[in-house]
């Protein structure tokens, strides 16, 4: 059904002429707008309810005390849930820390919550569909287990800045639990903030994922990034790297280069290197860890996500 509006919206009553490039340009624009802000609406605010139910002194209860792999795991499944990214991170890695924690515990979640997020799955899961959704989540899912894992043998706390280990917050009273109708307020009221704040990251990655669709030659992709290649999925991650965005810009130009003849696990090892260990990524966390454990930190993931893209490119067809 929105499919067919914007092909009525762009063709006819806008006068663009089908399979010309402004046309497909125009239509692939128009289409994606409509089709992710109505997933974004409907599934961020079923999201934000379940979200009430994971505030930050629960999080640190339920890994509290884990054993180092369980706890990796639930750390790794909780970033999905609960609503921080790279903004927060610092705060939360120190109140884990104080906690008793384990260091590669809290990389895990410090890897899956701003990777693994509801813009992301929502994104995915209409522009991709289902499969590629699932398979990103799950994905993001094991290299944060597996990094924080890997991190946790290496026995690294004398790399965590001397002040963090300083810190004490003590424990945080239990509050009332809110009931349903304060839960739909908050979720509402969340919802409106991320269409604020990742609206303008939407329009402006589907512009360049339409100017993408539209004029870019699919020789020039397949040609530098394509299956002929076998150095395009650690490139990509390289290029990711000094690139800083959320999901929501840049999840539409993946699509429009996937569709030019980028392959998948290329173009998944690209969106989540900028998302997870960009420069400005590494320069926040760096106010909490040493310069020792930011490299390995920066390296097990990159490496993790080269060994992704190639599985995917290897599976996916």
């Amino acid at each position: 059904m929105i499919k067919s509006f914007a092909d009525w919206l762009v063709f006819r009553q806008w006068g663009f002429i089908p399979n010309t490039h402004w046309g497909e340009a125009a239509n692939f624009f128009v289409y994606d707008i409509l089709k992710i802000f109505l997933l974004l609406v409907v599934i961020v605010y079923a999201v934000a309810v379940i979200r009430s139910f994971f505030p930050p002194e629960r999080a640190r209860k339920i890994l509290g005390g884990k054993r180092e792999f369980l706890g990796n795991v639930l750390a790794a499944l909780l970033g999905i849930v609960t609503p921080f990214c790279s903004c927060s991170a610092c705060p939360l890695f120190i109140g884990f820390i104080e906690s008793g924690i384990p260091l590669g515990v809290c990389m895990s979640f410090l890897i899956s919550s701003p990777t693994v997020n509801e813009v992301a799955l929502v994104m995915l899961w209409g522009l991709f569909g289902w499969r590629i959704a699932i398979l990103y989540v799950s994905t993001g899912v094991v290299i944060a287990i597996a990094a924080g894992w890997a991190i946790g043998r290496m026995r690294l706390e004398d790399q965590i800045e001397e002040y963090v280990l300083k810190t004490r917050f003590g424990d945080q009273p239990d509050l009332a639990a809110p009931t349903w109708g304060e839960r739909n307020a908050e979720a509402a009221q969340y919802t409106k903030g991320i269409l604020r704040r990742v609206g303008p990251f939407v329009v402006l990655g589907v512009a360049v994922g339409a100017f993408v669709h539209g004029y870019v030659p699919v020789e020039l992709v397949t040609r530098w990034a394509g299956r002929g290649n076998p150095f395009a999925v650690p490139i990509a991650v390289m290029i990711g790297l000094p690139l800083y965005s959320n999901a929501a810009g840049t999840i539409p130009i993946i699509q429009a280069l996937i569709q030019k003849g980028l392959p998948q696990g290329t173009a998944l090892a690209l969106m989540m290197s900028i998302v997870a260990i960009s420069v400005p990524e590494m320069i926040i966390l760096r106010q909490v860890v040493k310069w020792k454990l930011l490299y390995i930190f920066a390296g097990v993931v990159a490496t993790a996500i080269v060994i992704i893209g190639y599985l995917f490119n290897a599976v996916l067809h």
